[in-house]
């Protein structure tokens, strides 16, 4: 499991474009934030939220089809609560 996550972080860091800040503080960002991010980021931080909330028990799959439906609900409860931390939509749409 370990591995796995570690292999999504991985490859969601090296997705980054070279503009980009070099860290972001997850505990920080705004709903407001991740929608008006670029499409890249919102993606990295996808990639990055399905592997935080992976079971240790999971197999290790990205399952895109499963990200894009957690993206556009977590999309749209950001585009309704734009002050709400993406962490606290994050847990409450893909820690179920």
């Amino acid at each position: 499991m370990k591995i796995a996550w570690m292999a999504i972080v991985s490859a969601a860091l090296l997705w980054t474009p070279p503009v980009q800040a070099q860290s972001l503080k997850l505990s920080k960002i705004t709903c407001e934030e991740f929608v008006s991010a670029d499409k890249d980021t919102i993606g990295n931080l996808m990639m990055w939220l399905g592997g935080f909330y992976m079971g240790n028990n999971d197999d290790a799959v990205i399952d895109f089809d499963k990200m894009a439906k957690q993206g556009k609900e977590l999309g749209k409860f950001c585009a309704e609560n734009p002050k709400s931390k993406l962490s606290k939509a994050a847990e409450k749409i893909m820690g179920e």
